[in-house]
């Protein structure tokens, strides 16, 4: 906990910058982890349902992680077969390497870092497009999409420990690109049981 504490006071005055693993470009995209809280230790895949981008990440914190993705054109297209115009399929791979059991994992897209993508934004894990779903998880056994006031999808119903790894299947969707967008990554602990 100390520990931890001393790491967000360091990164809020802008001393401490956790190391990063260079952005990696598959198919076009650019996934970045820039803003730290995890390094991505290799990506691969093509985007398609049946080869689905692979993002393979080590969480560290203390900061929660947001992926960066840039270059989703027009040109991308739609990989994953839904009514929008770009799409793509992802497989993350996240392992745990913080002190801190995860009983829940929440992903949020966001075309801005500042703000929540709204429902009319175009951004979305596949909105209103059955096709697509379920989402899955390896360490949790439901997942939850919210659409409004903001795109995300919390994964409950298990529990990822210390040195453990879990695997997250989700399709990323937009009907007017940008050239970046976000996936912020919160774990959730339990802190008190009843």
């Amino acid at each position: 906990m100390y520990r931890a504490v001393c790491a967000c006071l360091l990164v809020a005055a802008g001393l401490f910058r956790p190391a990063l693993a260079a952005p990696v470009e598959i198919e076009g995209l650019v996934f970045s982890d820039e803003l730290g809280g995890f390094t991505i230790v290799k990506a691969s895949g093509r985007g398609t349902a049946a080869d689905p981008f692979v993002v393979i990440e080590e969480v560290t914190g203390p900061i929660q992680p947001v992926l960066v993705i840039r270059g989703l054109g027009p040109d991308f297209g739609n990989r994953v077969g839904t009514q929008h115009l770009v799409g793509f399929a992802l497989t993350k791979i996240a392992i745990n390497r913080t002190e801190d059991r995860w009983t829940q994992y929440e992903l949020e897209l966001r075309e801005t870092l500042q703000r929540h993508s709204t429902y009319g934004d175009g951004l979305s894990f596949g909105q209103a497009n059955d096709a697509v779903r379920p989402f899955a998880s390896s360490g949790f056994a439901s997942a939850h999409e919210t659409t409004e006031p903001y795109d995300a999808m919390v994964f409950s119903g298990g529990a990822v420990a210390p040195g453990q790894t879990v695997t997250f299947s989700i399709v990323v969707t937009e009907t007017s690109p940008l050239p970046e967008f976000f996936l912020l990554q919160q774990q959730l602990r339990q802190v008190a049981a009843r």
